[in-house]
């Protein structure tokens, strides 16, 4: 990723003295009383640089708004806003997970109606589908930054040396094993996330059913899912994947794993290093039984969203923020497209201006953007009890200890118990 701007040029040194306030208690400054505020957020050190320097240029645009910063990587993000949100102690603004508007606010009270706050946060700039995204029961929860959709990225040096073109069907990537693996080399790989839609998507693509319903009803059978038991354990076999409890990712860096399935928002995470050493990493197909079909059972949802909290005693400043961090050309610059193409127009227009729309995670929004066959990932796809289930059951067939048809009968049921509790 680029190098983030350490210090900006326009400020004065009284005024450097001024911004520098996350995670400062102060909240007078010289002859000014100040309103304080609290932003969250999680991510890497580089997402953390860009917007502690984006939350700076935002106080030196409104020194009478203070804003404190809070930060840490996912899980601990998610851990600490779960008591948060619990306790009502969470911050001004937050970034949330497209999920939690299901988890938190089922009845559409969970997050502040950002309706409400449209005179100070421009909602103008955002198109009504993806708008609706973030409302629930009707009200405007959260606002998507960009979309995301697991992505097929492929080490393109590696498929040349076999002399073998990028797969596009699940038939191409067992095919790549068979040449690839006596050499130790996987053509894909993935997180046990990654994975579990993976399996969903082919699942999807041979039965003609989605696995839940508009209304969040489950739709596969037993023996659907032995189909994704039976495909997951042939892949395995074939050595097309790695286990997902063997999952390495510095692998990609290697080129010991020949792709892998990953996040557009986290493309870069993925496969940067192995462009540093000298691969040439490239977006792939959405694997599907036809290729012509590529897309179908493959699903997007906002890669990340803001809200502010329901308790917050400073709306007005929190959505003056929020409107900075969506719609400014200073975040536009430093975020880039590190979270994916932004849905906000004016922060689009801006990159567009700046030729700053290009790279791998570019390549991958772009494909998502154009692909008509990709549907609305439902945040219960995500749910890591049965994600861990799953891959459990997987276990029990691998090892010996069990058959398809009765793990597969088992996560059924298990998975029916889990979604009750959800709903």
């Amino acid at each position: 990723m680029r190098s983030i701007i350490r210090s900006f040029s326009a400020l004065t040194a009284a005024s450097v003295l001024l911004c520098c306030s996350c995670g400062n208690k102060t909240t007078v400054t010289a002859h000014r009383e100040q309103t304080e505020i609290k932003l969250s957020w999680w991510g890497n050190d580089d997402r953390n640089e860009y917007t502690i320097e984006a939350v700076r240029r935002f106080e030196h645009l409104h020194p009478d708004i203070k804003v404190k910063c809070s930060y840490s990587e996912w899980s601990g993000y998610e851990a600490r806003s779960r008591v948060q949100m619990n306790s009502d102690t969470e911050a001004d603004v937050m970034q949330i997970n497209y999920g939690w508007l299901s988890q938190y606010s089922k009845d559409g009270t969970g997050y502040y109606d950002l309706d409400k706050l449209s005179d100070k946060l421009d909602l103008s700039q955002f198109s009504d589908d993806m708008l609706e995204y973030g409302r629930v029961c009707g009200i405007l929860n959260a606002v998507p930054i960009a979309m995301n959709i697991e992505t097929p990225y492929y080490n393109k040096t590696i498929y040349d040396k076999y002399g073998l073109e990028l797969p596009k069907t699940w038939d191409d990537l067992f095919d790549c094993a068979e040449v690839m693996r006596k050499d130790g080399i996987y053509p894909t790989s993935g997180t046990s996330k990654s994975i579990w839609l993976f399996l969903i998507s082919y699942a999807e693509q041979v039965t003609g059913k989605e696995l839940l319903s508009e209304d969040g009803d489950l739709q596969f059978s037993a023996d659907d899912f032995r189909i994704m038991i039976d495909m997951y354990c042939d892949m395995i076999d074939e050595k097309v994947i790695p286990q997902v409890e063997f999952y390495d990712r510095t692998y990609i860096d290697s080129g010991i794993y020949g792709g892998t399935v990953a996040w557009v928002s986290d493309a870069l995470n993925y496969c940067e290093k192995a462009q540093e050493n000298g691969f040439e990493m490239v977006v792939g197909d959405y694997t599907a039984s036809d290729a012509s079909l590529s897309g179908s059972g493959w699903d997007a949802k906002p890669a990340t969203m803001y809200a502010v909290s329901r308790n917050t005693d400073h709306p007005e400043e929190a959505a003056m923020l929020l409107d900075f961090l969506l719609n400014s050309s200073d975040m536009a610059y430093l975020q880039g497209v590190e979270k994916g193409i932004p849905l906000s127009n004016a922060a689009r227009k801006y990159l567009e201006e700046e030729n700053m729309l290009s790279g791998i995670q570019y390549d991958a929004s772009l494909r998502m953007e154009n692909n008509k066959y990709i549907s609305t990932l439902d945040p219960f796809k995500e749910n890591g009890d049965v994600i861990d289930s799953f891959f459990d059951k997987c276990d029990l067939v691998i090892y010996d200890k069990s058959d398809s048809q009765l793990a597969a009968s088992d996560f059924y049921n298990q998975f029916k118990v889990i979604l009750r509790k959800n709903k």
